[in-house]
C-alpha cells in the first residue's frame, strides 16, 4: 500500500527531475531568506543561478549542528518569527538546545511523510495507533500524532513513562500499531511479564521503532517477544522530525522521501561522496521546507544507500541501511573507532545475556579502560559462580574479536540497569580527556 503512490513510484529519472527545480528554487530562497547561507554561498563564490540539476548540489555549502547552536535561537529562520506555527528545540544536548521551527505548509509536509511512513509500515486507515513517544520539546510523540492524523489512523496519545498504564490501555483499546523507542518496547514487555500478561496475546501487529541506532539482533529479540514485525522510522529534529524514512514489510532498508529530503551518503573525512552501498555519512537537504530550510546538513548518521526498487514493496525512492554508527557518539579507545552497535551485535547472539547493558570508559593512567556492564537473565545469574565467569569470558573474547582491543566485561544481575522511557543512555564516558 501507498500514501501518495504517483510520487512513491516515481521512476527516478522524474524524481532527479522534482529534486532539480525544488533545489533551484530552495536556492535562491535561502540566500534571499537566511543571511546565514547568503555569507556561506558568498564565501564559496556560487549564486543560486549556478544551480542547474541536482547533481550541481555538490557546489553548495554543508550545514551542521554547530551551525544551528551558534545561530540559537531565531538567526537561521527564513521567515519571520509571528508567522510560525510551532517551534521544537533538541533534547540531549549540553548548553543551548537546537531550535527547530515549522510554518503551517512545514506541519502538512511532515504530516504526510508520516503518514506515508505508517502506510509504508502496514498500516491500513482506521488502525489504532498507540503512541509511546513523548509529546513536548521532542518531535517524536508529535510526528507520530500529526502523521496519524492525516493518514486517518486514530491514536491514543499517550506519551512515554506510565509503562503499566500502557500496557493496561494496550489491553483494552487493542491497537493495531504501537510507536515508541526499542529499548522502552523491550521494558514494556519485561512489565507485561511482572504483571502476568504475555505480550504475544495483546493485539499489537506492528511496530514502528526509532529515535535510537538498534540492530538486527535486538530487532529480533523484539520480535520473538512481541510476536510482531519491528519496523525502523528514522528522523531527526532538525530535518523535520520522526518520517524522513521508514522501513516497509521487507526489512531491507529504509525508503527516505527523497522528493523532500534529498540524501546524499559522504565520506565524513573528506566529504566526498562514496559509491551506491559503501558506508559514509549521510547528508540531507530539505527541498521543501518554510521557516528552516537547511542545505546539505550533516547529520552524522553512518549508513550506506541502495538506489534499485523495492523488490518487496515496488517503491523506487532510495533506502538506506539502519543506522551503523554516529560519527559524533564513536569512542576512540586505544587509538580503535569503537561503536556501541558493534557491541550491542555481539551481546545479543549471546545466549543467557539480556538487551540491556552500558559502556562505562575510563582512563587508568594514560591508557583508556573500556568495560561493557550487562544483564544476565535469573537462571543465569543463579548459576555457579563458575559458569558465570565462562560467560563473562565468553563475551570479552566475542567483543575483542570484534574490536582488536582489550575489554573487561562485568555482568550484574537482571533489572539492575537502569531503564530508560526514551533514548537508552548506553555510554559513560567518565575520561577527562
Amino acid at each position: 500500500m501507498y500514501y501518495e503512490k504517483e510520487l512513491e513510484t516515481m521512476p527516478l529519472d522524474q524524481l532527479e527531475a522534482l529534486q532539480t527545480e525544488r533545489l533551484k528554487k530552495l536556492a535562491s530562497y535561502c540566500y534571499e531568506r537566511q543571511p546565514f547561507y547568503k555569507k556561506k554561498f558568498d564565501e564559496l563564490k556560487v549564486k543560486p543561478s549556478d544551480i542547474l540539476s541536482i547533481k550541481d548540489i555538490k557546489k553548495l555549502p554543508f550545514t551542521t549542528k554547530t551551525d544551528l547552536r551558534d545561530n540559537y535561537p531565531f538567526n537561521l529562520l527564513a521567515v519571520p518569527k509571528n508567522s510560525l506555527a510551532e517551534i521544537h528545540a533538541s533534547s540531549g544536548t549540553t548548553g543551548k538546545p537546537t531550535v527547530v521551527a515549522y510554518t503551517t505548509h512545514d506541519i502538512k509536509v511532515w504530516s504526510t511523510v508520516m503518514a506515508r511512513a505508517i502506510v509504508c509500515a502496514g498500516g491500513k486507515p482506521g488502525d489504532l495507533v498507540h503512541n509511546g513517544y513523548g509529546y513536548g520539546l521532542f518531535t517524536g510523540g508529535l510526528g507520530v500524532h500529526y502523521g496519524s492524523l492525516e493518514g486517518k489512523f486514530p491514536i491514543t496519545p499517550v506519551s512515554s513513562g506510565g509503562t503499566k498504564r500502557q500496557i493496561m490501555l494496550i489491553q483494552d483499546f487493542q491497537p493495531r500499531i504501537i510507536t515508541c523507542t526499542p529499548s522502552y518496547s523491550l521494558y514494556m514487555a519485561e512489565e507485561a511479564k511482572e504483571m502476568g500478561i504475555d505480550p504475544q496475546s495483546l493485539s499489537i501487529e506492528i511496530g514502528i521503532f526509532g529515535a535510537e541506532p538498534w540492530t538486527e539482533n535486538m530487532r529480533k529479540e523484539i520480535e520473538a517477544i512481541w510476536g510482531i514485525k519491528a519496523l525502523d522510522i528514522y528522523g531527526l529534529s532538525e530535518i523535520i522530525g520522526p518520517g524522513v524514512a521508514q522501513e516497509c514489510a521487507g526489512q531491507d532498508g529504509l525508503h527516505i522521501f527523497a522528493d523532500h529530503f534529498y540524501p546524499e551518503i559522504i565520506n565524513p573525512e573528506t566529504g566526498e561522496e562514496v559509491k551506491p552501498g559503501e558506508n559514509g555519512e549521510l547528508v540531507i537537504t530539505t527541498l521543501t521546507k518554510e521557516a528552516l530550510p537547511l542545505i546539505r546538513y550533516r547529520t552524522r548518521d553512518i549508513v550506506s544507500m541502495n538506489y534499485e526498487t523495492c523488490p518487496h514493496c515496488g517503491r523506487t525512492l532510495p533506502r538506506i541501511s539502519k543506522v551503523k554508527g554516529r560519527t559524533d557518539d564513536m569512542l576512540i579507545i586505544k587509538g580503535v573507532n569503537v561503536f556501541p552497535s558493534q557491541i550491542e551485535e555481539v551481546l545479543l547472539k549471546v545466549e543467557g545475556v539480556e538487551p540491556h547493558y552500558f559502556i562505562e570508559v575510563e582512563r587508568l593512567g594514560s591508557l583508556d579502560q573500556m568495560t561493557v556492564v550487562v544483564e544476565v537473565n535469573e537462571a543465569i545469574f543463579s548459576d555457579e559462580i563458575k559458569a558465570l565467569e565462562a560467560l563473562e569470558h565468553k563475551i570479552k573474547k566475542e567483543i575483542e574479536s570484534v574490536l582488536n582491543i582489550g575489554v573487561e566485561v562485568k555482568l550484574v544481575e537482571p533489572k539492575t540497569i537502569a531503564r530508560s522511557e526514551g533514548k537508552a543512555k548506553r555510554v559513560v564516558d567518565k575520561r577527562v580527556l
